[in-house]
């Protein structure tokens, strides 16, 4: 083919010509084109940490919602929203709880919405139903329910900061918790609104008079500052015997809930109160137990031996 076959030595050379540093620059970015990218990955908060906070947000908005449907004279309506801001609260707890995402920040920001919540709107939404007609002596309960719901928010976040007390006080909240304390101050509106329902003229009269709703919101701030242990349903543990007794109960007021929304909330308020006696007696016997246990046994002294 007109040329010459290159010699032994000159195949040999081509093969140990020494390596280019550029061609390996063009490998190595070859291969990374090739190589599957891995997705970046954003920073901030996770949405399961806002979850909670969201949810207090939305009790928020209930709250105020509930006082401008108590200005507007829908009374029905503005009772719901507590109600739904009182759903709320017992669900950001655990949940934050559950997902690690609980904060300093969210505890405050949850004091904050109970009070307006628990503490502002159900005394408005009364002094509006009835106590408005009082005037200044109707406006002192309603002053009065939301200061201490204010105090028993305060002694509670000032509980966060104290150490760990006695296993037996875990069980027990110390006084009525807000939400509860708001739906004792609205009974007078619920068994109102359900005696007006049933076509009880009288009874509805009668509860719509300023007196009782400015003796109930009176108890239920008291209740609530109060040192009365109530029971926390956190670490409530029940017989299996009451089980299947309870579930039924449960179904009962489900269904009695769904049918007469106004007429439970207010049978719910009497069987709460109710059970105030009993988880008091509950609270002392646990004392008892535990300062038996914690007591150290003292022996009697050894009889002293006969002299001779």
């Amino acid at each position: 083919h007109g040329g010459a076959a290159p010699g032994p030595g000159q195949g040999r050379a081509a093969m140990t010509e020494p390596f280019r540093p550029g061609r390996g620059q063009a490998i190595k970015k070859w291969r990374a084109r090739l190589r599957a990218r891995r997705r970046p990955r954003l920073k901030g908060v996770s949405f399961n940490r806002m979850l909670p906070n969201l949810l207090t947000l939305i009790g928020l908005c209930c709250g105020l919602t509930a006082i401008r449907f108590a200005f507007e004279g829908r009374f029905a309506a503005a009772a719901g929203a507590i109600v739904a801001a009182a759903v709320r609260a017992g669900l950001d707890g655990p949940l934050a709880r559950l997902w690690k995402a609980a904060s300093r920040f969210g505890a405050e920001f949850d004091s904050l919405s109970d009070f307006l919540c628990f503490g502002v709107a159900p005394a408005l939404v009364l002094y509006f139903w009835t106590l408005e007609a009082w005037r200044g002596f109707g406006y002192a309960p309603c002053l009065l329910f939301a200061v201490c719901a204010a105090l028993r928010l305060a002694r509670c976040n000032s509980a966060l900061d104290a150490g760990p007390g006695p296993a037996y006080r875990q069980h027990f909240f110390t006084g009525v918790p807000a939400p509860a304390g708001a739906m004792l101050g609205l009974f007078p509106l619920f068994a109102g609104l359900a005696a007006a329902e049933w076509g009880l003229v009288t009874a509805a009269s009668l509860l719509a008079w300023p007196g009782v709703s400015a003796l109930v919101l009176t108890g239920a701030g008291a209740l609530m500052v109060s040192t009365l242990p109530t029971w926390s349903f956190k670490n409530f543990r029940l017989p299996e015997t009451l089980l299947l007794p309870l579930l039924i109960a449960v179904g009962l007021y489900a269904a009695f809930l769904v049918s007469e929304p106004w007429g439970a909330m207010a049978l719910g308020g009497i069987a709460y109160v109710s059970m105030l006696p009993f988880s008091l007696r509950s609270y002392r016997r646990l004392k008892a137990e535990a300062e038996a246990i914690a007591e150290p046994v003292v022996a009697p002294p050894a009889a002293h031996a006969a002299q001779p």
